[in-house]
């Protein structure tokens, strides 16, 4: 689907790294290279034509976003990605708003980003940082979730859909729960937001992030959503120009509304540019049927690996085009290495989910994460690949 866009595929590469990064359309490089080109210029600074007209492209980048997942554009804050949108929530929303004992629940399937700063926020305030238990499947039920909570929960922080096992967690579910039970929710979107459709307003989602360049956008951008009644009291954790409306030397200060004021200095103006041309460029496919190709790829390999008998798949009912695998007794990294060696790149370790190894009894699993521009043929000489492992270290040595 669309591989005529992606120059990288001419190369013969087989891309299986989905989940670290994406490929980047032509379109993409284009709209920024255009503003390298013919208008550089800082945002909400200058009054002359080029200036103009970076100003209008970037802020008009939020209507894209508000657009793309319904959320009102002006709680659109735009950030270095995920990790920061992440970083921002807790040290500058949660930190306010928490005190010591509060209990955040978390999973052992998260990814680092969304569990480091709890872990570091525990350090500096006490709150107490809980693991709601997987299923047999890996996944992370409802149920479970229900039956962790106490009185003293406060926040529900996971990622929709996680980067290893690919389980789909059901937001809406929980945001209604959460909403009920006046627990915040906060979503990590970074694998769902490139591959499903997402409503924000209709999730009961307090928080949202994303990366641009886990969904064919570049690299240094993401997005941070939340509800405009949370954005107002959050601080922010940047402090510099373009953020505030002044400062005097008896140290008053006020700062400008939400979202501007999250933004200081000067921003990554070409890669928001190229946010809202990636965004345009998924909203052409339609995600819905991105995610239904998906999925087709996905049981098209476990189908076709079904008599591979010493390859263990821990993720066969995952409903996403994310793959967790091994081949037995041989180690991750030699995997990728031996698949390398057929031009088929996939992404060997624990993938920043450094604690689920206490779940699936294996610290470093071969994740296989499929995107609209992969096809059949690329699943048949990973296949085939596969099958032939018995060979790995003759190609690996």
């Amino acid at each position: 689907m669309n591989r005529e866009d992606f120059p990288m595929l001419e190369s013969g590469v087989i891309y299986f790294d989905n989940g670290a990064t994406t490929l980047k359309p032509k379109s993409v490089v284009d709209a920024m290279n255009k503003y390298y080109l013919e208008h550089t210029s800082n945002i909400h600074r200058g009054d002359y034509d080029a200036a103009i007209k970076t100003n209008e492209l970037y802020d008009n980048v939020r209507n894209i976003v508000g657009e793309f997942i319904n959320c009102d554009p002006t709680t659109c804050i735009f950030t270095s990605g995920t990790t920061m949108s992440l970083n921002m929530v807790v040290f500058g929303y949660m930190k306010k708003h928490l005190k010591k004992g509060d209990e955040v629940l978390l999973n052992k399937a998260e990814h680092a980003s969304n569990v480091l700063p709890w872990i570091k926020l525990s350090e500096e305030i006490g709150i107490v940082v809980k693991y709601v238990p997987l299923d047999d499947d890996y996944e992370l039920t409802f149920d479970n979730i229900v039956k962790s909570v106490t009185e003293k929960t406060k926040v529900i922080s996971l990622a929709h859909i996680s980067n290893v096992v690919g389980d789909v967690r059901d937001i809406k579910s929980i945001g209604e729960f959460c909403h009920k039970n006046k627990i915040l929710f906060n979503v990590d979107g970074a694998q769902s937001i490139p591959h499903i459709k997402m409503d924000f307003k209709n999730s009961n989602i307090d928080f949202l992030s994303f990366s641009g360049h886990k969904m064919c956008g570049p690299t240094g951008v993401g997005v941070l959503v939340g509800k405009r009644e949370l954005l107002e009291e959050m601080e922010p954790i940047i402090f510099g120009g373009g953020m505030n409306s002044y400062f005097e030397e008896d140290n008053s200060y006020e700062l400008k509304t939400v979202p501007t004021k999250f933004e200081a200095g000067t921003t990554a103006i070409a890669e928001v540019i190229g946010l809202g041309a990636t965004i345009k460029y998924l909203m052409g496919i339609g995600m819905d049927k991105i995610h239904e190709y998906e999925i087709l790829l996905k049981n098209y390999f476990l189908d076709a690996v079904k008599d591979i008998p010493n390859l263990i798949i821990y993720n066969k009912n995952s409903d996403s085009g994310i793959i967790a695998l091994n081949i037995d007794g041989v180690f991750a990294q030699d995997t990728s290495v031996y698949l390398n060696h057929y031009k088929i790149a996939v992404r060997a370790g624990n993938h920043c989910a450094k604690m689920l190894k206490d779940e699936i009894k294996i610290k470093n699993t071969v994740r296989v994460s499929m995107y609209f521009y992969n096809n059949y043929e690329d699943i048949d000489k990973l296949v085939e690949a596969l099958r032939n492992s018995k060979d790995i270290f003759k190609v690996v040595l």
